[in-house]
């Protein structure tokens, strides 16, 4: 089963708060899937991932991009995974079948938004139900993360 962790984001939006997670995921050589709402999240989130932080810069790729094989962030819409990535990062509320192929998943939401946190509540109950390993990270006001489940 895949090890699935809830970030409840509060103090910091989706923008702040990704590109941390996904530089610690590459700092251990771990390749990572986005699984995006729409079209425009992609392209939202490539500007971001290019030119979030000064100094640093997070390698990625789409289907529309060349090499998409070879890249260690890939952002989608779908479920495919063409670098055979470990880590799995929904946004948007997003699901996926193919939960089992990867090793962790990250799914973050919302809290500032009610909807976000109940449609968050009904996968976890889902995932829990299917026997996934679940843990729950609540946002600090300094954009860090406290296990709380």
């Amino acid at each position: 089963m895949t090890d699935i962790s809830f970030y409840h984001l509060l103090h910091q939006p989706l923008n702040r708060a990704l590109p941390k997670l996904l530089e610690k995921a590459m700092g251990a050589g771990l390749l990572s899937v986005i699984k995006v709402g729409n079209e425009d999240r992609i392209t939202e989130l490539d500007d971001l991932l290019w030119m979030y932080h000064k100094g640093s810069f997070l390698p990625h790729g789409s289907s529309k991009s060349k090499f998409s094989d070879q890249q260690p962030i890939y952002i989608t819409t779908g479920d495919e995974n063409p670098a055979g990535a470990t880590i799995l990062v929904l946004v948007d509320g997003m699901t996926s079948e193919n939960l089992k192929h990867y090793d962790r998943c990250l799914d973050l939401f919302d809290g500032t938004d009610p909807e976000a946190v109940t449609a968050a509540r009904t996968r976890w109950k889902t995932n829990k139900d299917e026997g996934h390993t679940l843990t729950y990270w609540q946002q600090t006001e300094e954009g860090g993360w406290t296990k709380k489940a």
